[in-house]
């Protein structure tokens, strides 16, 4: 009998640790801008700080794919948020003080940043070890549903905060859902009890007498027992995403997408200001685009689409829409409406990616798919940022904005012309593991190919606006 992903107890301990640090981090942005501007007054000083962020995040990706795979993804998702509570709690008590220093806030910067690359790639080895096959389509929905609350509600708590006690106490609050969270996980791996002696090749998985052995994966140990080497894991992640046509033509339309983001936010403020009638057009187009990523993921957690790559990925073409309207410009109803419908696209896709990610990619190279499929995503979003404004300056916004939008609508509606994309079709599939609760009875198995799916978000599908 089917049961609500919220009945297991595994998955309910992780969905309330990464509600709470998802909250916590969409405070953050609106609160690090009004920090850094407040302190340097330079723009140059946030983008230094934001890069710090960025740049070890996206060259340490395939390393955190490699740990989770190596390592329990429970305890390493642990660690990285103790991590980032304490890097989040320094800044905090920083700002607090008054005299903030830039060096100590891009240093506090870099270390979440590199927690954040061995932190993201845990997340569909945990949902898929908590969830079985069958409910982890609305699992994932349940996850990206509450990543759309956070948005929409974060940036309005920020400015709360900001305002009537400082941009420190929002530091602070972040440093303390992740110090949460990791509560929670703690909890998780007291509740899982892993024993010692385990096959390799396992991943959580749950013997004769229902206690899970302990998550160790192929990738810790090759055919001698010997320890792997770090190329070897990396190719043979490599190798699950190239083995895939579906999955690796997708990425590239997911990558597109973020560079077309990067364009709107970008351009999109400035034309907003000038053409569409001042600031409060783009916070309409931005809260509308909250409301509707929130509104796709609900939607996502009703349908079971046969084709799933498929229909994910034409879900993305929408994000054209909004692209054409700040090109024209339309009026700014058609605009804030056209950003809507276009993030439903991503909410839609990305707990439908996941799932079907987390049913077809072995357990052993989960982690380190992720990894790549964070990593080809993401790189994507500072080209937009590099080259937009430089198009813009050149011949006007009106080109990048159009290119763009004819870019992202054909690369990802373009999709559908990848024989893998087409005949991949949902099946119930089998949990790579299970943590106590996650299953109550029998899985099916199934086999692998383009129209199976065998047990990562952005948030998700890897596709982060």
């Amino acid at each position: 009998m089917n049961r609500h992903p919220l009945h297991l107890p595994g998955f309910r301990l992780l969905f309330i640790g990464r509600t709470i640090s998802t909250l916590g981090d969409a405070v953050v942005p609106a609160a690090l801008a009004i920090a850094i501007t407040r302190a340097t007054g330079s723009s140059a000083a946030l983008a230094l700080v934001l890069g710090c962020a960025m740049v070890p995040k996206l060259l340490l990706l395939p390393i955190g794919g490699v740990a989770g795979d190596r390592f329990d993804p429970r305890l390493v998702a642990l660690t990285t948020d103790l991590v980032r509570a304490v890097a989040q709690v320094l800044v905090g008590l920083e700002l607090l003080h008054g005299r903030p220093s830039l060096l100590h806030i891009a240093v506090a910067s870099a270390v979440g940043g590199i927690a954040s690359a061995f932190a993201m790639p845990t997340a569909s080895p945990l949902v898929a070890a908590t969830v079985r096959g069958e409910l982890r389509l609305r699992a994932n929905a349940l996850l990206s549903t509450a990543t759309g609350v956070a948005r929409l509600g974060g940036p309005a708590l920020a400015g709360l905060l900001v305002y009537t006690a400082g941009p420190g106490w929002a530091f602070l609050l972040d440093g303390l859902s992740f110090a949460l969270s990791a509560a929670l996980l703690a909890r998780l791996l007291r509740l899982t009890r892993p024993t010692a002696d385990r096959t390799p090749g396992t991943s959580g998985t749950t013997g004769t007498s229902g206690t899970p052995t302990a998550d160790r994966t192929p990738a810790a140990d090759g055919a001698d027992g010997g320890r792997r080497s770090l190329r070897r894991d990396l190719a043979e992640g490599w190798s699950e995403v190239r083995a895939r046509d579906w999955y690796w033509t997708s990425l590239i339309a997911h990558g597109v997408w973020n560079g077309a983001s990067a364009v709107l936010l970008t351009l999109g403020p400035l034309i907003a200001a000038t053409r569409l009638g001042g600031d409060g057009a783009w916070v309409a187009l931005t809260q509308a685009g909250a409301v509707g990523l929130l509104a796709g993921s609900l939607i996502a957690g009703r349908l079971h689409p046969r084709r799933p790559v498929l229909a994910g990925n034409l879900a993305l073409a929408l994000f054209g829409l909004p692209l054409l309207a700040l090109a024209v410009p339309a009026p700014a109803p058609v605009a804030v409406a056209a950003q809507a419908v276009a993030m439903a696209g991503l909410g839609f896709l990305n707990p439908v990616w996941a799932t079907v990610v987390q049913q077809d990619v072995p357990a052993g190279s989960l982690a380190r798919v992720s990894s790549y499929d964070w990593l080809l995503s993401l790189a994507a979003a500072p080209v937009g940022y590099v080259l937009a404004p430089l198009a813009a300056d050149a011949w006007g916004s009106r080109v990048p904005l159009l290119a763009a939008a004819v870019l992202v609508t054909l690369v990802c509606a373009g999709t559908a012309a990848v024989p893998g994309v087409r005949a991949y079709r949902a099946r119930p599939a089998a949990a790579p593991g299970s943590l106590p609760g996650a299953d109550d009875g029998p899985d099916r198995a199934s086999g692998s190919g383009p129209v199976t799916e065998r047990p990562p978000a952005r948030t998700g599908a890897r596709v982060k606006p």
